[in-house]
């Protein structure tokens, strides 16, 4: 039996998204070209995240509409916020089946490569390369909680509170939602004595390696799940160069591939 392709979506997690876009109403003079459907445009959007193809390129032999039809409704499901809610409700589903471990987590920001756009920046430890940063927040064993992008001149400690704050409520079957760490861990790049103080405002502890210290201070036994992550987040080659001028669209690809990571997870339970 043939292995599925990744951007194939199935019934299941087709019921997942399905609620979640917006319903647009076909007008009843002057209709127009019947809209493609929702379904065959999303694996279309699917395909472009996973290969990193142009959107010109892509093959409407397979069904899925031309690129612009593609790029069109990501842009509107963009605007609707169609990633974050499906981002949160898998992190829910994922909470409901005690696989979240909000004990710790764990925060990094690498550089991808970039074409130009806002949010972009020379970055000071890349030979003052133009790029952007991907900032991203994990849960104690790899479950990214959220991803916020910088330009590249940011220095990675400004992100800390911003990645903290995105992290959504996340729904448990009882009880209050969750969406602070106990305890949030970070490398070097994270050490200011300013930023400490604001993380214990939030209620969460830092434990963030100082600098000029010798290595071997023992949080890469724990922080290494979001090196992991984001390995797993750049295999999702249109992320690996941010291709897309508009910041807003990267940031889309960023949510989707983040739901898309806790799926799998949630799949890997059953």
């Amino acid at each position: 039996m043939a292995r599925p392709k990744p951007w194939h979506v199935d019934g299941e997690l087709w019921a997942v998204i399905e609620p979640l876009l917006p319903r647009v109403e076909r007008r009843a003079r002057h209709p127009g070209r019947k809209r493609h459907p929702d379904r065959l445009v999303f694996q279309g959007i699917l395909l472009v995240l996973h290969t990193g193809i142009a959107w010109e390129h892509l093959p409407q032999e397979l069904g899925f509409g031309s690129g612009m039809t593609c790029w069109r409704r990501l842009a509107e499901w963009t605007e609707a916020g169609v990633w974050t809610r499906l981002h949160e409700v898998v992190l829910a589903k994922l909470r409901s089946a005690d696989a979240l471990d909000f004990s710790q987590a764990a925060v990094d920001g690498p550089h991808p490569r970039v074409k130009g756009g806002p949010k972009t920046g020379r970055s000071p430890v890349d030979r003052g390369r133009v790029g952007s940063k991907h900032h991203l927040i994990t849960d104690a064993t790899g479950i990214p909680l959220a991803v916020t992008l910088t330009g590249g001149n940011r220095n990675d400690v400004t992100q800390l509170i911003p990645l903290l704050e995105a992290v959504p409520p996340v729904r448990d079957k009882r009880g209050r939602p969750r969406r602070r760490p106990d305890v949030v861990l970070a490398d070097r790049g994270y050490d200011h004595d300013k930023y400490r103080r604001l993380v214990w405002r939030l209620g969460v502890k830092p434990l963030v390696a100082r600098r000029g210290t010798e290595h071997g201070s023992g949080l890469g036994t724990h922080r290494w799940v979001v090196e992991r992550a984001f390995a797993h987040l750049h295999w999702f080659r249109r992320l690996r160069i941010r291709w897309e001028i508009r910041d807003d669209i990267h940031e889309a690809f960023l949510t989707l591939a983040c739901a898309l990571i806790c799926w799998r997870r949630l799949n890997s339970l059953r």
